[in-house]
């Protein structure tokens, strides 16, 4: 009789040391449960613009089922293209600057296995979308995190991050508007964190998938700084900004050789994304302006209630900028960020994610999504009510 194996023996070492997605076990801990109220996972739940779904269908019944090139559409590239020059004044070529991927995290994925050799160090400034530090992992880099701080609004400062950087350091990865934090990066700020950039010749890597969620002002977009723009990898898509979150479109700008080198692994590995989805991009992009700003003021109601109604319960909340995230400290309970979420979710069934999934900078602080109604956000804000006065007795 042949021995039996183990198959956990032949699980990757390095696999072994990430952690499944905290916000993913969650999201399976809700699904499970009745009338709960979700602050949890980022999604809109605005439905996707019906003019974007029609031009969806349009292309369904018309047979349009076939594979694209694997850089994309070229007419989605061309509108992406269009949208930075206008918008940001930075101008990438459609053709050989702009790869559409599978969602941002495809991009974020393949954009970190295209520049980072093994041991290579990465800096991920936290707290951060999840996904981050096991993505350098997964590609034989050396996450760094660098923490940021609700007294200076989670930004980034250079000095903060010249004091990371070792001779091993090859990128940096950025997320303004920020998830989960809601906070943004003022031009100012991002030149100085360019400077080191330079002095140091690094690659940027800016995930700016809220750009058009910014409440205050005006989203600058890194690239569009001096010199910056051949050191950026630009990542975006239209989950948040559309309300496309299950059409999994994502893209990535960037200079000829680093476009080239991502689209190497994404023609391996996923060869194009859908060309239904595609197209519902360039809808999207073509006529959709009005439906996004309507959602971005409605997100904006919802931030001021939220933020307002989670400081009238004694927990301090930082005012978000942008996203679509409050992110209060929850350390005047007593209760680590797990067993606050974990309580909250078992006693008043209002889900919610710990801020320590999102790293070190996160601990004692909790993610609450205002993508969600008005309506939902007051009768969580009243169950949270309940659950803060209960852990006085």
């Amino acid at each position: 009789m042949r021995e039996r194996c183990d198959p956990s023996a032949f699980v990757a070492e390095h696999l072994k040391t990430v952690p499944p997605s905290g916000i993913r076990r969650f999201f399976d801990l809700v699904s499970e449960m009745d009338d709960v109220i979700s602050l949890g996972v980022g999604e809109p739940d605005f439905i996707t613009p019906w003019h974007i779904r029609e031009a969806c269908i349009h292309s369904i019944e018309h047979g349009v089922t076939a594979y694209t090139s694997n850089y994309g559409l070229l007419e989605l590239r061309e509108e992406i293209s269009k949208l930075y020059s206008q918008k940001y004044r930075v101008d990438y070529n459609p053709e050989s600057e702009s790869l559409v991927t599978t969602g941002v995290s495809e991009a974020l994925d393949i954009a970190i296995r295209a520049i980072v050799n093994p041991g290579d160090e990465v800096i991920v400034v936290q707290p951060s979308y999840v996904s981050y530090v096991p993505s350098v992992i997964f590609a034989g880099g050396v996450p760094v995190p660098v923490s940021t701080k609700m007294s200076n609004n989670f930004k980034i400062t250079s000095e903060e991050l010249e004091d990371a950087i070792t001779d091993k350091t090859k990128a940096v990865i950025i997320n303004y508007p920020n998830n989960p934090t809601g906070a943004v990066m003022d031009k100012d700020s991002l030149e100085s964190i360019a400077d080191v950039i330079v002095e140091h010749d690094l690659m940027m890597i800016s995930d700016e998938v809220y750009d058009c969620l910014t409440y205050n002002g005006t989203h600058t977009c890194f690239a569009s700084l001096e010199g910056m723009r051949d050191r950026t990898i630009l990542l975006n898509g239209f989950s948040k900004s559309h309300a496309m979150t299950g059409f999994r479109m994502g893209y990535a700008l960037a200079a000829p050789e680093i476009i080239d080198s991502m689209m190497l692994i994404h023609q391996y590995s996923m060869l194009c994304a859908p060309i239904t989805a595609q197209i519902g991009a360039i809808e999207a992009l073509k006529n959709g302006e009005g439906e996004v700003q309507k959602m971005v003021r409605e997100y904006d109601r919802r931030r001021h209630l939220i933020v307002g109604g989670l400081n009238k319960l004694g927990l301090e909340c930082f005012e978000p900028k942008g996203a679509f995230y409050a992110f209060p400290s929850i350390s005047s309970t007593g209760l680590t960020s797990g067993d606050f979420a974990e309580g909250l979710l078992n006693e008043q069934k209002v889900a919610t994610v710990p801020g320590d999934v999102f790293g070190e900078a996160g601990v004692g602080f909790l993610r609450c999504s205002y993508a969600a109604s008005r309506e939902d956000i007051h009768t969580a804000l009243d169950r949270m009510d309940e659950f803060v006065d209960g852990l006085k007795v």
